[in-house]
């Protein structure tokens, strides 16, 4: 056969017979959706829609397990979805928000979120396949951190803005974000060449550079020895291209042990840095406005009074002589009242005592272990044979370490300033309650009424540093005075504090002061006497991420690009089918170290498939590593059962396991009455040939398509009509042996059991553990839904009548 000049070679395979497949499930949805990706470990899929919701199928009759709507805070425009290999965890990325989010399958609860630089376009998360003594050692050593640092407190639920994995009386948090012992990465693609790594979905170990054009698809194999990505390269000029890049990854496998120990310090950290972020928000939470209320009450008074005595004269004349000017005696009946001040002193002792007790079990448990993990990371970084090719630097451990200690130091002060306040309030509200019970002439109390020279003596050092009048404090803040000293610390400014603690007469203070080698010492914390906690925490949060930075960006530098390699070039479409669903399509062969590029060129060859394989080691070639396959007589009868037969041109390619393709087919002149096509491609067959194909760097592969060995197959019964839809995409799941096919207007979703031969057999089988636990938690949730699910499913077979006929008067207008 001659194509385009040149030659090719054609041969023709019968392939052998497969088990059937059936149809489990159909259903109509009410938005299009833009995602549908199979969990990798149970009979569940996860949709995406143009709505912005994330929806959890299970494949009973499509049911739907939950749904997670849209949220402001984090994002409604979802533009790409990934499991965690163990199926317990989904990523998807944000356009709106520039966000990636972890959400619990289990509970549909978002676990974590993180920012990203550029908009995330594709996203794939793989397990590492290598089992490595070295690593079960480690799992050991970790759970040995027990011994050390006690388990993070909970959060209290009262506050909105706690996460609920860290309110979870009985969650481990942490380790239940980092899962398996073995390294998982989450691979992030985007525009402009964007490519990022992160370990365990949460600590970015590389950000790579060189990449061209816009992330189509992402594959990193489970051997962490290659990168393959897929990308539209486009210019001004030439229509948009797309590539092929193989990347080199084998600093990540020769150092596996390594960075899967330093990656898990660093999600540990990261996690923390988390809980202390929250813990502060409940703090800030726990501090009441109504706190303000006596700065506010005073400040009126100096702007109202007529007489030229000071605020602070006429409260020490009251606790003097017991009587009080016609001004203050208005200002504390009318205005703060009796009741007013009992309500005041309840709410200050309750704010109080709620962030005395957040500051003592949360915020000084997470900074003992941030210091403890740094610590370790500070040792590893010592061994610099091991750690320094991976950018581990202990200088900048050792700058976040300080840091550290400068926040549990500033925490101290809250909790001095806090304990401070406490007696001073309790003192002088008691002294002012019988003081307004005598002006209002009410009978007070006998245990009200004992007052010692001491207490009379406290009051007066209260009054006299607290109730000073400001003018330059009105100027920054609106008022005279600052009797209320905590909620400066809570405060998210650069601004000094209002009121920083009086450090005079303190020998430590006045030593450290005097002594230069103190001065000097690195063993001493830095203090910050005039900045809030939010400050040293902001302070503290920046030298980490600059610690945390480093090792991504030596990792990254040192990921090069291997191959680069032109495929083909694709019209400029105005169609609005979204680009998720396109092939190219990739993956990872782990048995066999391979990499697999699943594409077509409806230009040059719209009756073909092609597939592309190269080994993930890149010193290792690969026979046949390109074979064309050609759809023209792909079926043993054609689907009206004449003797004539169709040519088939390929809607969508997935692989459905290391041995098998799924496809979904169309007639190259399409009729209404033809349905299209559900296939199942054995590929063991296809690469029996011995014939080579020799890439010709200097031109496209398109330009090169006639060389390329074509195998002409016939499928006997590995196939299916599929009346009454227009399908176009496929997801698939080898592993359950499940399939999912979505429809043109992206609305209609058919589900499909692809091994029935042996379906008693799977039911006779045990469930796992995980599956049981993942079953008993749903059911709740799906007994509350069949009603509606029903409701839906009638109501999709009527709207399926109306958009197919949509579909197909679309179909003729084109």
């Amino acid at each position: 056969m001659v194509l385009h000049g040149m030659y090719c070679t054609i041969s023709s395979i019968r392939l052998p017979k497969m088990p059937a497949f059936r149809q489990v499930g159909e259903k109509q949805l009410p938005n299009s959706i833009l995602f549908m990706v199979w969990s990798p470990k149970r009979d569940l899929i996860a949709l995406a829609n143009k709505a912005g919701e994330l929806l959890l199928h299970r494949l009973a009759s499509f049911q739907r397990v939950w749904s997670l709507a849209p949220n402001e805070d984090t994002g409604k425009e979802i533009t790409s979805l990934a499991w965690r290999p163990d199926g317990k965890i989904i990523a998807f990325s944000l356009a709106d928000t520039k966000q990636v989010i972890l959400c619990d399958v289990e509970k549909a609860e978002i676990l974590h979120f993180f920012p990203v630089e550029s908009l995330v376009s594709c996203m794939h998360w793989m397990e590492v396949s290598e089992e490595s003594s070295t690593l079960t050692s480690f799992c050991n050593a970790e759970d040995e951190t027990s011994h050390f640092l006690p388990k993070l407190p909970a959060l209290p639920k009262s506050y909105s803005a706690t996460s609920k994995i860290f309110s979870e009386e009985k969650s481990d948090e942490v380790m239940k974000l980092l899962g398996d012992v073995r390294l998982n990465i989450l691979v992030l693609g985007g525009g402009s060449g964007f490519t990022e790594l992160y370990a365990y979905g949460m600590y970015k170990i590389a950000t790579l550079a060189g990449v061209a054009g816009t992330c189509r698809s992402l594959c990193l194999s489970s051997d962490l020895k290659s990168l393959s990505v897929i990308t539209e390269i486009k210019s001004t000029e030439n229509e948009p291209e797309i590539t092929y890049f193989q990347l080199d990854t084998s600093l990540l496998s020769d150092c596996l042990p390594e960075v899967t120990r330093m990656a898990r310090k660093f999600t540990h950290i990261s996690t923390l840095l988390q809980y202390q972020k929250l813990s502060l928000t409940c703090m800030c939470e726990a501090w009441e406005d109504i706190l303000m209320q006596m700065d506010l009450r005073l400040t009126k008074f100096v702007q109202e009074k007529n007489t030229t005595t000071s605020v602070q004269d006429e409260f020490i004349q009251l606790l003097l002589w017991g009587k009080a000017s016609p001004e203050l005696q208005a200002l504390l009946m009318n205005q703060l009242t009796v009741k007013g001040l009992k309500k005041l002193g309840q709410s200050i002792e309750s704010s109080y005592s709620s962030i005395q007790k957040l500051v003592i079990s949360h915020l000084q448990s997470g900074s003992e272990a941030l210091l403890y993990y740094l610590s370790e990371l500070k040792g590893m970084a010592l061994w610099k044979q091991k750690y320094e090719p991976l950018g581990l630097d202990a200088a900048l451990i050792e700058d976040a370490i300080t840091a550290v200690g400068s926040f549990i130091l500033k925490a101290n002060e809250l909790l001095q300033v806090i304990d401070s306040s406490m007696k001073n309030f309790k003192a002088f509200f008691r002294w002012l309650y019988v003081a307004m019970l005598r002006m209002s002439e009410d009978h007070v109390l006998p245990e009200l009424n004992k007052m010692t020279q001491k207490d009379i003596a406290f009051v007066a050092d209260f009054l006299t540093e607290h109730f000073n009048e400001a003018p330059e404090l009105y100027d920054r803040k609106g008022k005279y005075f600052n009797v209320e000293r905590v909620g400066q610390y809570l405060k998210d400014e650069d601004d000094d504090l209002v009121s920083p603690p009086n450090s005079k007469g303190n020998q430590w203070v006045n030593f450290h002061q005097n002594s230069t080698p103190l001065k000097e010492s690195p063993l001493l914390f830095p203090y910050y006497p005039q900045k809030s906690l939010y400050y040293v925490k902001r302070i503290m949060e920046g030298v980490i991420d600059l610690c945390l930075q480093k090792p991504a960006e030596i990792i990254g530098k040192s990921i090069k690009q291997a191959i680069g390699m032109p495929l083909y070039t694709i019209p400029t479409s105005t169609d609005t089918l979204p680009r998720l669903f396109e092939l190219p399509s990739l993956w990872n062969d782990k048995k066999s170290g391979m990499h697999y590029i699943v594409f077509t060129m409806p230009e040059i060859s719209p009756c073909k498939l092609y597939i592309m394989r190269k080994a993930t080691d890149l010193s290792r070639s690969v026979s046949s590593g390109l074979v064309a396959i050609d759809l023209g007589s792909l079926l043993s009868r054609s689907i009206d059962g004449t003797a004539e037969a169709s040519r088939y041109s390929c809607l969508d390619a997935r692989f459905f396991d290391d041995e098998t393709l799924t496809v979904v087919l169309k007639e190259a002149v399409e009729e209404e009455h033809r349905g299209r096509i559900l296939a199942q491609l054995p590929l063991s067959p296809v690469y029996a040939g011995e014939e080579e194909f020799i890439l010709d760097p200097s031109m496209k592969l398109d330009q090169q398509s006639g060389d390329i060995p074509v195998q002409s197959v016939v499928l006997e019964n590995q196939w299916r009509t599929l009346e009454n839809m227009k399908a176009q995409y496929v997801a698939v799941n080898g592993i359950r042996k499940v399939s999912c096919v979505l429809s043109s207007n992206l609305r209609h979703i058919r589900v499909f059991e692809m091994d029935v031969e042996d379906e008693e057999e799977e039911d006779k089988q045990d469930v796992s553990g995980d599956q049981e636990k993942l079953e008993q938690s749903l059911e709740p949730s799906l007994c509350s839904q069949e009603d509606t699910e029903e409701g839906e499913l009638t109501e999709g077979a009527e709207a399926g009548t109306s958009d197919l006929q949509e579909e197909n008067a679309s179909t003729s207008e084109i």
